[in-house]
């Protein structure tokens, strides 16, 4: 699914009287927020209601997006979730410059709200699951065995044969 799918009409409710309220409710099992924001089952509910200055917009929206674990490193779904309130204002000249306004066409665009509000819930250091130990070492694999850097196993064998060559042989020189 494309983000062109969170485009509603809600130019309608414009016209409505004040009080009146819409639910819309969106369900994709998967969806590309552009630049870089990919979700899964993503369910979110739009509510709009008609106020004196403008579209209150009240949303919650849940989804899962795959993030790698900061301990283990290993790919696993984050859950991530939102509620917000949003104001779209009429008219341009009945808003701040950093306040929505409703489109003339009356389309708003969603994506872009549950994009920046779902990144938001991303945490700074994603874990898979509280109690992940981190990455598994070889050394911590395998405690019954002596682990040796392949590497510098000549050296091993070195350090053997010198051990061997140097123990005594039973006679006392004394």
């Amino acid at each position: 699914m494309d983000q062109q799918s969170l485009r509603i009409n809600i130019g309608f409710i414009v016209h409505e009287e004040l009080g009146y309220s819409r639910e819309f409710q969106f369900e994709f099992p998967e969806l590309k927020l552009e630049p870089d924001l990919y979700l899964k089952n993503l369910k979110a509910t739009a509510k709009f209601s008609r106020t004196a200055h403008g579209l209150l917009l009240e949303m919650n929206a849940k989804a899962l997006t795959p993030l790698q674990c900061a301990r283990c490193l290993d790919m696993f779904d984050q859950k991530l979730d939102s509620q917000f309130t949003e104001l779209f204002g009429f008219d341009e000249r009945s808003t701040d410059e950093a306040e929505l306004t409703v489109p003339r066409d009356g389309m708003i665009d969603l994506a872009p709200l549950i994009r920046e509000y779902l990144i938001l819930e991303i945490p700074i250091k994603p874990i898979c699951k509280p109690d992940c130990s981190g990455i598994e070492t070889e050394e911590e694999g395998d405690q019954t065995e002596e682990f040796i850097d392949p590497r510098l196993a000549p050296l091993k064998d070195l350090l053997d044969n010198e051990a061997e060559t140097d123990e005594p042989t039973g006679s006392d020189s004394t």
